[in-house]
């Protein structure tokens, strides 16, 4: 494992890519197969179960070292991480000292942790500490990381493929396709992977192709070219995903690498309707088959990561397939194939499949419909209509274009729409984690409503008891007195130097703490701004956004002078 700690240790430090791709093309070109798969699944991010939770290794810690709690908090407090604060404890443990350990990455990931993982009691306990005496500080680190599921480096899934093809000299996009669906962290696999005559007869029947990403639209990209040549479509408000349907089997992968079969079975048994040999390209989203819209994101999610959707769920939240692109026919990759070519195909198939479905999977598929544009001045008329057919914004391809692999500027542009936005108050705050783990950089805010107000049914504050405080304001503009009420959660927006100078704000006007959450004077005006906003128990005020985020921090505005609840709930029409 001592290479792959030097390997984290350099990308932790590294900020350019190019030398992150150098060090991770050095590593695998010199680390043994069996470690390079089981680092490469790391790189990935892919999940993996938890062995130990942080909570256990905290324990096995503080009955070793001896230390109070409070101080081990305090602690966790300045370095925002709990597999660094036991690395960095170590020399206060006085553990016995052991001979040093030095396993392959395949060895720890494949038999010791799972091993380790398995015993109970004092005897696991025992064994973690006996691995920390015989690691290193950085080893042990990682180590912690493995245990607990917690690894994470800052890579993107596109420098490890970058880094592979300079080791194999495989085309980037091959790699990418390569490594859809899953990858099993072994040796054969590592080895299939970079073999550049592994021919698609080796592919599983499942695999999704690599996703075609667009990019936000740079208008003056377009003006040079004719409307004629683009094609301009709704950007739904849904999930993306790919239908696959190919030996007699259907497949339904998000664009997370993850097989949702369970979720949507209506989805699923539209696939069985499609030919043998068919991929389409997609957005899963919620559809009443007799709805001229669809619904929000909200009525989606109810549907996402359930092992079986009910009956019931399945009649309230309908699932539609969008289809967007037809990515193989017959077996037959058609990804280099001109946009309208594909598409032509593609309401072909439609055509063919809605004369034969059975009534069950009616209203399942759909075409992403073109939309009228015959000059760019038309652009903006037409993206402002996009709420209103529930939509968040619009798409452009154009109709040369073939279907790539990640986020290739040029040839397909999202044009989302602008943020919902309101200004709220700051009314709690707590510590980030990792290089922020001494500031307060997650904020809760609230709006104005009449006092009084009644919780939302179920409704529970993010906050453990700070839900329960009222914050009455007499208005000059009404006869009953003002409470602010949480609707939304944010912690990205401000600059550093505005994070810093709201950090020094929040620690001199703190008026109560709840554990690691503090309750400030509600003072601070803050425009958020949010994609879309729906009914929810998760606030007292009933309504929750999605995706917040600050805009803008107005020091020019009383607080008094923030949006209302009223105010909120006009926008749900909207959202």
């Amino acid at each position: 494992m001592h290479a792959f700690c030097n390997l984290f240790e350099c990308l932790d430090r590294s900020s350019g890519t190019k030398a992150r791709v150098a060090a991770l093309a050095a590593y695998f070109s010199e680390a043994p197969a069996a470690d390079a798969a089981w680092a490469l699944q790391l790189l990935l991010g892919k999940r993996r179960r938890r062995l130990l939770t942080g909570r256990r290794l905290r324990e096995v810690c503080l009955g070793a070292a001896g230390l109070p709690e409070w101080l081990f908090d305090a602690c966790h407090a300045q370095v925002g991480d709990s597999a660094e604060t036991i690395a960095l404890l170590l020399p206060e443990l006085n553990l016995p000292a052991q001979e040093p350990l030095d396993l392959p990455l395949h060895q720890w990931m494949a038999e010791r942790l799972p091993a380790l993982a398995a015993l109970e009691g004092e005897a696991q306990a025992q064994a973690v500490l006996q691995i920390w005496a015989s690691l290193p500080p950085p080893q042990v680190f990682v180590f912690n990381k493995l245990l607990s599921g917690g690894f994470r480096v800052g890579v993107s899934t596109g420098l490890v493929t970058r880094a592979l093809a300079v080791v194999s000299e495989l085309e980037e996009a091959e790699l990418a396709h390569r490594l859809m669906g899953g990858f099993e962290p072994s040796a054969a696999a590592f080895t299939a992977l970079l073999c550049p005559t592994a021919g698609s007869e080796a592919a599983p029947i499942s695999r999704p192709y690599p996703f075609f990403l667009a990019s936000p639209l740079e208008p003056e990209r377009l003006q040079a070219d004719d409307p004629a040549q683009w094609r301009a479509e709704w950007k739904w408000d849904g999930i993306r995903g790919q239908l696959i349907r190919r030996a007699g089997t259907t497949f339904l992968w998000s664009r997370g690498e993850e097989l949702v079969n369970d979720s949507f079975p209506e989805l699923v048994a539209l696939g069985d309707a499609l030919p043998d040999g068919t991929v389409l390209d997609g957005e899963v989203i919620v559809w009443p088959a007799a709805a001229e819209r669809p619904l929000g994101f909200a009525a989606l999610q109810r549907r996402l990561g359930r092992r079986s959707a009910s009956r019931a769920l399945r009649e309230a939240c309908p699932a539609a397939f969008v289809a967007y692109d037809l990515l193989e026919a017959g077996g037959r990759d058609q990804r280099l194939q001109p946009l309208a070519a594909r598409l032509q195909a593609l309401g072909q198939l439609s055509a063919a499949v809605q004369a034969g479905a059975a009534d069950t999977i009616k209203g399942c598929l759909r075409l992403s419909a073109g939309l009228p544009l015959e000059s760019w001045e038309a652009l903006e008329p037409l993206r402002s209509q996009a709420r209103q057919a529930g939509a968040e914004g619009l798409m452009l391809k154009r109709l040369d274009s073939p279907y790539l692999a990640g986020r290739k500027r040029g040839h397909w542009w999202k044009h989302k729409l602008e943020p919902m936005e309101l200004d709220a108050v700051l009314l709690y705050a707590q510590a980030g984690s990792g290089r922020r783990a001494n500031l307060f950089t997650d904020y809760t805010f609230g709006v104005w409503a009449t006092a009084g107000l009644e919780p939302a049914a179920g409704s529970v504050d993010p906050e453990p008891a700070a839900g329960d405080s009222v914050r009455i304001e007499p208005s000059a503009a009404e006869s009953r007195p003002r409470q602010l009420v949480t609707f939304a959660k944010a912690y990205s927006g401000l600059s550093d130097a505005e994070i810093t100078a709201l950090d020094r704000w929040i620690r001199r006007h703190t008026t109560e703490r709840f554990g690691p959450v503090r309750a400030v004077e509600p003072l601070q005006v803050f425009t958020l701004g949010f994609e879309g906003i729906q009914r929810s128990s998760r606030h007292r005020s009933g309504v929750a956004v999605r995706f917040p985020r600050i805009l803008r921090w107005r020091q020019d505005k009383p607080a008094a002078e923030a949006d209302t609840l009223a105010a909120a709930e006009a926008l749900l029409e909207d959202g």
